[in-house]
């Protein structure tokens, strides 16, 4: 199924039909302007794209004299273009504990209640909204490994705030009609179950619809336990960083490693977590990276394109969500709706993948 523009659709959830590709707005605020913003936005809607996604505590990186901003362009993009609220699918994210984000609810220590309640009811402001379509849990309040982290250390666990008590603060915003649906992102399977096992104590009304967790060549670490769960519970996966924050384009392997306003060179020493997740210093990333462009490029396809239509033809990915901070990179991205990767091609890809496994997990 296609949306006017072109772009595919996945119903997510009742009601909930969401364009297979999602602009991400973590630069709105800092790399784009306002105006630049708006441009973007206008364009994604025209091409189909109805699904928008965002977080209080963008753009990133994260500072307290932007943060919101993202939201704030998001919301006044749909006030000043009159756009039909129905026609559009928001989902946003609350910030987990975080000592360092002192901006956010004074660096919020939990997600307990009052912290969510409060987050909505501020995302609710900046973007001038009655509603959010889809509310996404950032990442867990427990100690898990994420963000680069593989292996699990029972000594970093630390007490968190129930499960039962966050689900009660989602599902009273359910109610009251602030939210819609309820998603997580980068959660584990643990989490994943944990959660869907806590919400059948609720009424029906209380839904988790999706996981947004990081996927692409470099990183499907999606694809071994998490899948499974997503498969049996109909949860949709929706796809974060496919281009392994733009490494996948290839344009940080051009000469003087790519434009100086690309976010690895605009942000070097500012941005921790991207850095260090997505180093081609790492010689596994850097390898891997390369001989997928050169698939690319034996079978004529632009690296973009094969990098998202990989991930689209996942059959448990709902949605790619994905970041531009200029319309021809927005155009990339789109064109990539219409690549179907051949057997060839995907059996290249995992001829890769089993000599440089998820180096970028």
């Amino acid at each position: 199924m296609l949306s006017s523009g072109g772009v595919p659709v996945f119903n997510l959830a009742p009601n909930l039909t969401v364009s297979r590709l999602c602009l991400g707005t973590m630069t709105f605020g800092e790399q784009n302007t306002l105006t630049e913003s708006f441009h973007l936005l206008d364009e994604a809607f025209h091409a189909g794209i109805n699904f928008f996604d965002s977080a209080e505590m963008y753009p990133v990186p994260q500072r307290a004299e932007t943060c919101g901003l993202s939201e704030e362009y998001l919301g006044r993009w749909i006030k000043h273009r009159n756009i039909p609220r129905d026609r559009l699918v928001i989902a946003t994210k609350v910030a987990g504990p975080s000592g360092q984000m002192t901006w956010i609810r004074d660096g919020p220590k939990s997600l307990d209640a009052t912290n969510i309640i409060q987050a909505i009811d501020n995302s609710l402001l900046r973007m001038q909204l009655d509603y959010i379509d889809l509310y996404q849990i950032h990442w867990p309040d427990r100690y898990v490994p994420m963000f680069g982290e593989t292996e699990y250390d029972p000594d970093r666990q630390y007490s968190s705030i129930s499960i039962d008590e966050q689900l009660e603060a989602l599902s009273r915003a359910v109610k009251a009609g602030k939210i819609r649906y309820i998603g997580l992102s980068n959660e584990t399977p643990y989490g994943l179950m944990k959660f869907i096992q806590v919400a059948q104590k609720f009424d029906s009304y209380l839904k988790i619809v999706s996981l947004q967790n990081s996927y692409s060549l470099l990183c499907r670490t999606f694809d071994s336990a998490l899948a499974e769960c997503c498969h049996h519970e109909s949860i949709g996966l929706l796809a974060y960083s496919p281009l392994a924050m733009g490494i996948l384009s290839g344009k940080y392997l051009s000469p003087g490693n790519g434009p100086p306003d690309a976010r690895l060179n605009l942000f070097k020493g500012k941005y921790s977590e991207g850095e260090s997740r997505y180093s081609l210093s790492n010689k596994a990333i850097h390898a891997a990276t390369r001989e997928y462009l050169d698939v690319a490029k034996t079978y004529g396809l632009h690296p973009v394109s094969l990098a998202i239509a990989f991930v689209l033809r996942h059959p448990l990915v709902a949605s790619v969500v994905f970041g531009a901070t200029k319309s021809w990179q927005l155009q990339e991205v789109l064109n990539a709706c219409k690549i179907k990767l051949t057997s060839e091609v995907i059996e290249e890809i995992n001829k890769i993948h089993s000599r440089f496994p998820n180096p970028c997990p």
